[in-house]
């Protein structure tokens, strides 16, 4: 048979209210809560090791038979979430058409994740500076015409696409989750040789949860 509850407050004993509608009346509090901060900001290249340390230029001779991998990768102590990349690829007199300003490639560049199911692709292949806007969901949008989304005079003094793919809005609340002392990684797979162009890098970006 029901239960009847209250929910009180210890210290003044000012009690929830729940509504004809069986719904709990809640308000929301302007201030957060003093407790201790329980993550921290995490940003780091995509790297040919996973590290900090390790080479974050993705200008690279990858091809389909020897694949080259930059990667974030989990951490031993902590969770790790990955809320947005921002890639950058910078070529003088790039197109929507080209890689940077040289052929579409071949075999693309493959985007995923290792998961605790397996691989992931958000994309499996990557060809052009299109193929990375669209990626990204044309963010962020600027310049009109074949200057759309082209910034200029960035890494080189040269013309370059810099789309940022938000993964809150593909994962809210939190975007892609590797957990702490997995094999788990956020990868960007070099299939062919990209090393026409005059920059290739991606930045992750998230937070760092601790207990």
């Amino acid at each position: 048979m029901p239960v009847k509850t209250n929910i009180a407050d210890s210290a003044t004993g000012v009690e929830a209210h729940v509504t004809k509608e069986q719904a709990l009346l809640v308000s929301p509090y302007p201030s957060p809560p003093l407790l201790p901060q329980k993550s921290e900001i995490f940003r780091q290249y995509l790297t040919d090791d996973g590290t900090a340390a390790g080479d974050e230029d993705m200008q690279t001779a990858g091809s389909l038979a020897a694949p080259v991998d930059f990667y974030v990768k989990a951490d031993d102590e902590d969770d790790r979430y990955i809320s947005a990349v921002a890639f950058v690829i910078a070529d003088d007199g790039a197109a929507f058409s080209k890689f940077g300003a040289i052929a579409a490639l071949t075999n693309g560049c493959q985007f995923l994740y290792e998961s605790a199911r397996g691989e992931i692709f958000i994309h499996e292949a990557l060809k052009t500076n299109w193929d990375f806007v669209r990626l990204a969901l044309a963010s962020p949008a600027f310049g009109t015409g074949k200057d759309a989304f082209m910034a200029k005079d960035i890494e080189g003094k040269v013309d370059a696409y810099i789309p940022t793919v938000d993964f809150l809005r593909l994962m809210p609340p939190f975007g892609i989750k590797l957990d702490r002392g997995s094999k788990q990684r956020l990868i960007l797979r070099v299939r062919d040789d990209t090393t026409g162009v005059d920059s290739f890098n991606a930045i992750a970006y998230g937070f760092d949860r601790f207990e």
